[in-house]
């Protein structure tokens, strides 16, 4: 008579797998470490991107209404005064002070140099088109640093022009600002930036982005 063995039935007791709930319990760890340093760094663009967008967007108000602070009230844009009379009249050193005067007050000018102080902050502000205000930006900065001339150790007139540095000022450090939000896609977070990214038009040209 034969003899036929049965397989080994598993008893239902299993040892825990410690190798593997450890293995389990550091990846979790490592996901949520990313997760977190993810998150605080874009956190932190983010909050850039919105005080950035806050400095150009106000500009735009104050020059517009005259709020009393840099543009006296009753000589804002819309009673008459010149957002760039002021500034490019005033310039008194660089290699564009005679360029800078000529355009000085100009409505060219004025439209220009408005509409782009509230492209730029209303695109920092709602997270949208950074490439754009970054490329428009630059420019901007660029322009107002040749007019201020922080090179210039006296002005047209031999006085003092009492640059604090040579070459790195202020409206450096907002370019190179508009570019590094633009680089890190700072309006996905706290802004519209991704809702932006997902539209036909935005797909089909990554350069809108």
């Amino acid at each position: 008579m034969a003899v036929h063995e049965h397989p080994h039935r598993n008893s239902g007791f299993h040892l825990p797998n410690f190798r593997r709930n450890r293995t389990a319990s550091g990846s979790e760890s490592a996901v949520s470490a990313r997760t977190g340093t993810q998150t605080a760094p874009a956190y932190v663009f983010a909050s850039l991107r919105l005080l950035t967008g806050f400095v150009f967007l106000w500009a735009f108000l104050d020059k517009t209404f005259g709020l009393g602070y840099a543009t006296q009230s009753g000589k804002g844009w819309i009673d008459g005064g010149s957002p760039t009379k002021g500034f490019l009249g005033g310039v008194a050193a660089g290699p564009m002070e005679s360029t800078f005067h000529s355009w000085a007050g100009d409505t060219w000018a004025d439209w220009l140099f408005m509409l782009g102080l509230l492209g730029i902050g209303v695109a920092l502000i709602a997270g949208v088109a950074l490439r754009f205000a970054a490329v428009g930006g630059t420019v901007m900065m660029a322009l107002m640093w040749v007019a201020e001339w922080p090179p210039a150790q006296h002005l047209s007139d031999g006085s003092a022009s009492m640059s604090t540095n040579p070459f790195a000022d202020y409206h450096l450090i907002y370019a190179v600002v508009l570019i590094a939000l633009a680089a890190a896609s700072a309006g996905d977070t706290l802004g519209l930036g991704r809702v932006w990214a997902r539209l036909p038009l935005v797909r089909r040209g990554r350069w809108l982005r």
